[in-house]
């Protein structure tokens, strides 16, 4: 394959500054011969937006905002992950040819630097490749994605949470496993790949693996939620598209805040955040379960007026999935419960706020999503915060 000179360029120009970073202090010093190279780069159209990404980072380098380990990482990920996506076709093998290239790079850079943080590293080099396939087709996602390589590493580095190396790699294992057979059973695509995988990295890490599995009941529940009677559905019109695979929107709509609960509960070890927790996968599953098995029951009643409304209407619940819903929330507590996890009161509070959370959905559903004011992701998303919540208080002021 022929290497196009500007890529081969834009490598050349990211390893010899990535080199210089260390020895030309302060930052702004580096910035200074760093811009006007890379603007070389935007007179070639095929690198015209790796430059402006170098560019975007060599000043926010400069102003001090970022530590040479996070700048040096950041460029090399983004930049020679994108050139090695790109020499080897932009197809979905290239995602792993970028991942590899990536964690490459960042082991160098640690090594030149004798500094280790590979967690940090591993954080920037998985929203590297999300932000690749989530943005795909978007002439300013290079930018964004190194702003978003460099904000993320930034965060964690700050954040100066100690991970032993052993926990990591078998945490990347399990997550990259999980999220590559959710790719090939066709229950999310690469950019759910991607962000499943942060999120179960995230969850191993922080907290333990147990809690991965509590996040993996939820994944199995809507899944099987999704695929119930999904032929009637088809012919309802109420089905999921794309047979009901899951993209990052979805993903981090019902993972997000699971992830912040994790990561406080690492932080400061207080188990209200594991009833946090617990209160957000159970309302993602009760809701998964409620709407995907309550679509098929009897005619639904809005859930503020408790009038008769279409299937498939936002806020329009049946007997048939409240009762899903209560189920779905007592397989999380259980599954939790078996674990160790979660002491019989909080998982009586989990399957509470299971229920807060479903019901909460149908009613941002009925009102805001209805209106337009707010997608269905928007729904989920306030729907898991305010189950979690609500199991975080219930499980503080009453236990």
């Amino acid at each position: 394959m022929t290497k196009p000179p500007g890529l081969v360029l834009a490598s050349v120009l990211t390893l010899v500054f990535i080199g210089l970073a260390p020895l030309l202090q302060p930052a702004w010093l580096l910035t200074l011969f760093l811009v006007p190279f890379s603007l070389v780069l935007f007179l070639i159209k095929e690198t015209r937006y790796v430059s402006l990404s170098i560019v975007a980072l060599a000043v926010i380098y400069g102003l001090g905002w970022l530590s040479t380990f996070v700048f040096t990482c950041t460029l090399g990920i983004v930049v020679i992950g994108e050139v090695v996506f790109r020499l080897t076709g932009a197809r979905h093998a290239a995602y792993l040819h970028h991942l590899v290239a990536a964690i490459a790079v960042s082991v160098a850079v640690m090594v030149y630097l004798q500094y280790a943080a590979p967690f940090v590293a591993v954080m920037g080099v998985v929203v590297a490749v999300l932000l690749r396939a989530a943005l795909r087709g978007r002439d300013d996602a290079l930018m964004i994605e190194a702003l978003g390589v460099a904000m993320t590493m930034f965060l964690f580095e700050e954040l100066n949470f100690e991970v032993d190396l052993t926990l990591l790699v078998a945490a990347a294992v399990i997550a990259f496993g999980f999220g590559y057979t959710s790719y090939r059973v066709r229950v999310a695509d690469v950019s759910g790949l991607f962000s499943g995988a942060m999120i179960g990295i995230i969850l191993i890490v922080f907290a333990d693996v147990r809690w991965f599995l509590i996040m993996l009941t939820f994944f199995i529940i809507g899944a099987g939620a999704t695929r119930y009677r999904y032929g009637d559905k088809e012919q309802l019109g109420v089905a999921q598209e794309h047979g009901g695979v899951r993209g990052y929107f979805n993903v981090f709509a019902n993972g997000l805040v699971a992830t912040a609960a994790a990561i406080l509960y690492g932080l400061t070890g207080q188990p209200a955040f594991a009833a946090l927790f617990m209160g957000s996968v159970a309302s993602a599953a009760a809701d998964t379960a409620a709407s995907e098995i309550g679509v098929t029951g009897k005619v639904p009643y809005l859930i503020t007026t408790l009038k008769p409304v279409p299937r498939g209407t936002n806020g329009g619940v049946t007997l048939r999935g409240e009762a899903a819903a209560v189920i779905a929330s007592v397989l999380v507590a259980v599954v939790a419960w078996a674990m160790g996890v979660a002491d019989p009161w909080m998982a009586a509070v989990t399957i509470a706020a299971g229920f807060i959370g479903t019901n909460v959905d149908s009613l941002v559903g009925a009102t805001l999503e209805n209106s337009g004011r707010i997608g269905n992701s928007g729904t989920n998303l306030v729907a898991t915060f305010s189950g979690g919540v609500s199991g975080m208080l219930i499980y503080m002021l009453l236990g």
